[in-house]
């Protein structure tokens, strides 16, 4: 059940029902108790009605956006990049880019003819994988394209690394 200050408030405030307006009423009239705290709680209302509620300057209002609104440009806009990502995406290509370097020159044929002193470079395939797909998918345009790719991603790593690290000098 409600407390007796909140049954007077809600009569007070006549957000109760008929039938409790009526109750209540009866218990101010006739419990001395009741009709003490009326008394409390209706001047307490009417000093609450008499107050100016206080309200902040606009320069107060516009000096409190302004600083949140610098608070959140000062963040940055683009997401942090985990750098055990990035770290794991260059091992990768760096790994690949010398075991297709090691690959290479351990199938050179690196005999120099004693006739004309001319280097003899003939690449031979090892025998398991002396197929012509093999030599295919190693030799022509996929070859080119791979390489062409890490170039990119290596430059722009590398672009990306030293803009950071003029950023941190400027700061």
């Amino acid at each position: 059940m409600n407390s007796i200050e909140e049954q007077l408030w809600n009569y007070i405030d006549g957000s109760c029902t008929p039938a409790e307006q009526q109750a209540i009423s009866r218990l101010i009239a006739q419990d001395e108790a009741w009709h003490i705290k009326y008394n409390e709680l209706l001047k307490l209302n009417q000093e609450f009605s008499t107050m100016e509620m206080d309200e902040p300057s606009m320069a107060f209002t516009y000096n409190v956006m302004e600083t949140i609104r610098t608070e959140n440009a000062m963040k940055p806009l683009k997401a942090a990049i985990n750098k055990r990502i990035i770290w794991g995406i260059a091992a990768f290509f760096i790994i690949t880019i010398a075991a297709l370097v090691i690959f290479a020159f351990s199938t050179l044929n690196w005999s120099v003819p004693s006739g004309n002193g001319s280097l003899n470079i003939d690449i031979k395939m090892p025998e398991q994988l002396d197929s012509n797909h093999v030599k295919n998918f190693f030799s022509g345009g996929v070859l080119k394209g791979f390489l062409f790719f890490d170039l990119v991603m290596g430059l722009f790593l590398l672009d990306a690394y030293l803009r950071r690290k003029q950023g941190a000098k400027q700061h």
